[in-house]
């Protein structure tokens, strides 16, 4: 338990402070004054005032926040030194720093992951690895270490031929037989589409037999593929949910410190590369157009550099009111879908060091 709780408390805690000190930086370059930078929120424990910027520790750990001059408009005196006295593309480079930062905390974690731990090497013969949450397998009650005889009357020899087989199937009935602890044993299981809607998945991951060490340039490059592969996979899976009007898969804070909390019992390099997602996926989603987030901000000036016009007042607030109905919308979908993910899924949870193989 112990360990769970100090996982998760250093998993929001990292990634959201580090997504502020983008700002806060950005902010110290630009000359816009920083009335408070926190680590955590809540009531000061500790703190410290130096060139008008009050750095402070507060109770609760879970990330920081960044109080700019002037960030909000009913308070705009037109101080030089506050962030709306700031022309556009000032503040434009301010919002997209926590972002990026995120991006910077997700490579340097994916690739210190690949250097110290290695590069997995995966068995070809059809052993189940790993089971991935919320996916047929799980749900058909299939293990880490069965090993699958045969799918649809064809025996299988290699992982290839049966991922083969299983990928061309797509949300269609396949008739497993499988062997676990020396008993053969049938099931049907239906697949499940991939983002792109062109694979059947059942979610599972062959076995890991050994790690190779890797050189530096080349934990550097996979660092860097896994920024882009976890987002062009972001990308694909919410295009596929809007192109088919499906309800997209995602995770609220219950579904996150669930997974947080399993990560931390696997080792650290399961943990750090799950750090490294989070962080990516807390950057990806601040860079969505919706009001209140940095995509939001991002957008309103953007459109403030064309038309030459800064936002008003009233819509900022009618932007803001827009934007916590949406937030808080998600954030009850999230929770629910987490709920329900939780009391369907018995099975452990796929680690992200895994995932990216």
């Amino acid at each position: 338990m112990l360990i769970s709780i100090i996982a998760v408390l250093f998993t929001f805690g990292i990634v959201i402070f580090i997504h502020e000190f983008g700002h806060f930086l950005v902010c110290k370059l630009s000359k816009i004054k920083i009335e408070v930078f926190s680590f955590g929120f809540g009531p000061e424990l500790k703190g410290f005032t130096r060139n008008g910027t009050r750095y402070a520790l507060s109770a609760i750990p879970l990330g920081g926040y960044v109080k700019p001059a002037g960030e909000n408009l009913e308070e705009v005196t037109g101080a030089p030194e506050e962030y709306f006295s700031k022309p556009w593309y000032t503040r434009l480079a301010v919002v997209l720093a926590g972002p990026f930062m995120n991006y910077v905390l997700a490579f340097a974690l994916f690739t210190g992951v690949v250097y110290f731990a290695g590069e997995p090497v995966y068995s070809d013969q059809p052993v189940i690895g790993e089971i991935m949450t919320g996916y047929p397998a799980e749900q058909a009650n299939l293990k880490p270490g069965d090993r699958v005889i045969s799918i649809n009357g064809k025996e299988l020899a290699t992982w290839k031929e049966m991922a083969s087989i299983i990928h061309k199937n797509v949300e269609k009935d396949l008739n497993l037989i499988y062997e676990r602890e020396g008993v053969r044993s049938g099931i049907k299981v239906k697949t499940k589409k991939d983002p792109s809607g062109k694979l059947g998945l059942l979610g599972i991951s062959p076995q890991e037999t050994a790690y190779v060490k890797v050189p530096v340039i080349k934990s550097v490059k996979m660092g860097l593929f896994s920024c882009y592969f976890w987002t062009a996979f972001t990308v694909k899976t919410l295009a596929g949910n809007i192109y088919r009007r499906e309800k997209p898969d995602v995770a609220g804070p219950i579904g996150i410190v669930d997974i947080v909390s399993k990560a931390a019992h696997t080792g650290l390099a399961n943990f750090f590369y799950l750090v490294g997602l989070i962080s990516v996926a807390v950057g990806f989603f601040n860079l969505l157009p919706i009001p209140l987030l940095d995509g939001g901000h991002i957008v309103m000036y953007v459109v403030e550099g064309i038309i030459r016009r800064k936002v008003t007042i009233r819509v900022m607030k009618v932007v803001n009111s827009l934007g916590i109905a949406l937030l808080v919308f998600i954030l009850i979908f999230a929770t629910y879908s987490d709920i329900l993910r939780l009391k369907n899924s018995p099975a452990k949870t796929k680690t992200a060091w895994e995932t990216v193989k």
